[in-house]
């Protein structure tokens, strides 16, 4: 086991798994470190379903097709173009390194939706959790707390020699992801997270993204 320092400096998105599958009783460990999460009033509001083998394979297949029919279902919108400033600029260019470490130029837009469409094939991960929520409210408290559950989740990997990679597109098909998975209409698919062993030999893994200084973002009182 990492020490927490090392494993919050080492975790990282991957884009490039090895298909060797964790075991049931891995996957549990993490899920306990996960459960630990704290949540708005101990509500604890995940509901976290595990997809792998043939389940996930279907998934993808289903996902795929409703990309090619222009087909979409969010719980929850987004759009790139809702950042602004540096929030922007900083989501920009972590799409420019991306694609320029895959070798990729910026006009050759067949092989940049290539890259794309291996989200919806969990970039090769034998395993990935799809985090469901309740709505209450205006959704942001209970979001919070998946994002919190989902933190130690990553770490969890991260510590133990494995690796994880939070998606917001796994929310783009909501619909087709709870028919498949027999999720009652009540819940509502935040977003997905692929997991696995992640593979060092992959161009996609070599790239890490720098984080802004501390001044930047944090604001002392005294």
């Amino acid at each position: 086991m990492l020490s927490f320092e090392e494993t919050v400096r080492l975790r990282h998105s991957p884009r490039a798994f090895l298909p060797t599958p964790l075991t049931d009783a891995q996957i549990n460990e993490v899920l306990q470190d996960a459960q630990y999460a704290p949540s708005n009033c101990n509500s604890q509001p995940w509901h976290v379903h595990i997809v792998s083998g043939e389940t996930k394979q279907a998934l993808t297949q289903a996902m795929l097709r409703n990309d090619e029919m222009g087909k979409a279902s969010l719980d929850f919108s987004f759009d790139y173009a809702d950042f602004s400033g540096d929030y922007f600029t900083r989501s920009q260019d972590q799409a420019k390194q991306y694609y320029e470490v895959l070798g990729i130029a910026r006009d050759d837009k067949a092989q940049r939706h290539e890259a794309f469409l291996r989200n919806y094939a969990f970039f090769g991960a034998p395993h990935a959790a799809f985090l469901f929520m309740p709505s209450v409210g205006d959704n942001v408290r209970v979001a919070g707390d998946i994002g919190m559950y989902a933190q130690n989740f990553l770490l969890s990997l991260a510590a133990r020699g494995y690796a994880g990679i939070p998606q917001t597109l796994l929310g783009f098909h909501a619909d087709t992801v709870r028919e498949m998975l027999g999720v009652s209409d009540n819940y509502r698919l935040l977003f997905g997270i692929s997991f696995g062993y992640e593979d060092p030999d992959a161009r996609a893994n070599r790239l890490r993204m720098d984080r802004i200084p501390v001044e930047q973002s944090v604001v002392f009182h005294q």
